[in-house]
């Protein structure tokens, strides 16, 4: 369930209307403005934070939301998008006090059909070692069935942990079947699985603001 809450203002109503309920409490991070838009206080009161990289600016300045064709255009040079992609997709783990990496390595619907070409090894590493470096766990997500089996298995062995997403806009979640595949092929355990840190060891705490 998701409320919308676009600055520190109303956070901490929000925060005393779920005290005592059996649940995290996550703040999800929109766009490339949302660090500018909360201070590290009001992030370490959620349990966890955490965003994606689907949205943010191309190197002409553009802001694209790689759901949306008409904003994400043709794609020309599918190679020179993925270092652009892989770029932004680094300096969101690099500088966004986040715990989870949400939808990771989402592809837009144009070139989608191309996932295990473009994700190459070496790209699959540099986002891996991000996370690894700033301990950020990967979404293995339901909705898009992402990231592959081999970027998992890479995480895994690079000792990234992993939490479970839907991204669903309807009610219908699904029962996790990617996911729930993903943990068997991979071989991922409990150990493997993100638990919100607690207070003091959030991201939010750990990373200093940019």
């Amino acid at each position: 369930v998701g409320f919308p809450i676009s600055s520190d203002g109303g956070v901490g109503d929000f925060l005393a209307s779920m005290r005592g309920q059996p649940s995290f409490v996550a703040l999800q991070g929109e766009g490339r403005e949302w660090v500018r838009l909360f201070s590290r206080e009001t992030m370490a009161k959620f349990d966890y934070t955490f965003t994606d990289a689907m949205t943010f600016f191309d190197d002409h300045g553009k802001r694209r939301r790689l759901w949306i064709p008409e904003e994400v255009g043709e794609i020309t040079d599918s190679e020179v998008f993925m270092e652009m992609l892989v770029d932004r997709i680094l300096g969101v783990l690099n500088h966004e006090p986040i715990d989870i990496h949400a939808n990771p390595t989402f592809l837009p619907e144009v070139i989608a059909h191309d996932y295990d070409r473009l994700w190459t090894a070496e790209r699959m590493q540099k986002v891996i070692d991000a996370a690894k470096t700033n301990d950020v766990a990967i979404e293995i997500n339901n909705r898009y069935r992402i990231p592959s089996a081999a970027f998992i298995k890479r995480a895994r062995q690079a000792g990234v942990k992993f939490s479970f997403g839907t991204n669903n806009a309807d009610p219908n979640l699904g029962r996790m079947e990617y996911a729930v595949a993903m943990v068997k092929e991979c071989g991922l355990t409990p150990q493997d699985v993100f638990v919100p840190r607690p207070d003091g060891e959030k991201a939010a705490q750990r990373q200093r603001a940019a």
